[in-house]
């Protein structure tokens, strides 16, 4: 692993190389669908571009790459990351890997849209796929991959609201979007639900960090959330998220992580995780696309695939939320509860209430 003219780092594994980084991520249920290693005998390079919050965000991005790993693992693949650290990092990150000789390149998050599209119009022939986003373009050479993450958010709102003692709860986002919406209006959601099912009233505070790297912004914003009240923050902020997980453990108060199972930042004080499984969503999506298996430009999964949750380790809140999340759960995946994804679909659920 090195520097490359001061724009990104990078990392390069290949084949068996990857057996105990892939083996971290090797416990998280896969999304149904995808054909492992059917082409395991093809010499085949496929490479990431980060956002800008790192390969090490212990969120969507280091998930990415633990996805890539078990590709290089399974299939003898090669495969390699660019780390972006701004925006205009992107472009020259997606060309790199484009000079390297990828079959398929992946951009992990929506932020990468424009550079994605671009990219892949001036590269036909290469396969692209990106994390958080539809195809940006008309372009058929790119797949956007999709979560419904309104459905894991709005039960661990639930689990939130329940577990609460003082009656206040915490979101902080990292920058506001359609993708961060989802989070924030499902979360919300589920607190509310937990309200009418409980006979509570319990609040939810709400902030932005608008960074998805900034870890101290995220600290500060928890701290005050717990010295106005709240005794749980849940955080859908990439890496800023984990000072909200660092302020919680420092004030014995809860957090709920994103994405990863993050428990192990703070295995007193994460209560639970709003899963996201990004790795085995790269690891479906790349072998369907390298064997020719996918045609539909964009991907959308949730609790029916088995690729949003939460962790089954509830320890800290006991059975009985958890069983009623995992009824939620069901719920969901036969259409009684359909989460909303926006402001607009939260207002109109809470009115239904």
């Amino acid at each position: 692993m090195g520097y490359l003219k001061n724009v990104s780092r990078r990392g390069f594994v290949k084949g068996a190389g990857v057996a105990a980084a892939a083996a971290t991520m090797a416990g998280l249920a896969g999304c149904s669908g995808g054909d492992s290693g059917s082409a395991s005998g093809d010499s085949v390079k496929i490479e990431m571009v980060t956002d800008t919050g790192g390969v090490n965000d212990q969120s969507f991005n280091q998930l990415a790459w633990a996805g890539l790993q078990q590709l290089g693992e399974e299939n003898g693949w090669e495969v390699g990351y660019l780390e972006s650290t701004q925006e205009a990092d992107y472009a020259p990150n997606l060309d790199r890997c484009v000079d390297d000789g990828c079959a398929l390149i992946w951009g992990v998050g929506f932020a990468m849209a424009d550079a994605i599209a671009t990219c892949a119009q001036t590269n036909p022939d290469i396969k692209f796929a990106i994390i958080d986003n539809a195809n940006p373009s008309d372009a058929e050479n790119i797949v956007g991959v999709q979560f419904r993450a309104q459905e894991p958010s709005f039960i661990v709102g639930y689990i939130g609201a329940s577990f609460s003692k003082t009656g206040n709860v915490g979101y902080v986002g990292g920058i506001s979007s359609d993708v961060i919406d989802q989070f924030e209006y499902g979360y919300k959601a589920g607190v509310a639900y937990a309200n009418s099912v409980n006979g509570t009233n319990v609040q939810v505070q709400a902030q932005y960090a608008e960074s998805f790297s900034d870890s101290a912004r995220g600290k500060a914003i928890a701290q005050s959330m717990f010295s106005n009240g709240c005794d749980v923050v849940f955080h859908a902020a990439g890496g800023t998220g984990t000072g909200v997980i660092e302020a919680a453990a420092e004030a014995g108060k809860y957090a709920i992580g994103v994405d990863m199972d993050q428990n192990h930042l703070a295995p007193e004080n994460v209560i639970t995780s709003a899963l996201k499984r990004v790795n085995v969503a790269v690891v479906d999506v790349s072998n369907q696309i390298i064997n020719g298996e996918l045609a539909d430009p964009n991907v959308t999964l949730g609790l029916t695939e088995d690729c949003v949750g939460i962790p089954e380790d509830h320890a800290l809140y006991g059975d009985e939320i958890y069983n009623a999340a995992m009824e939620i759960e069901e719920q969901i995946k036969n259409g009684d509860i359909v989460p909303p994804a926006n402001e607009e679909e939260y207002n109109t659920y809470v009115a239904s209430l």
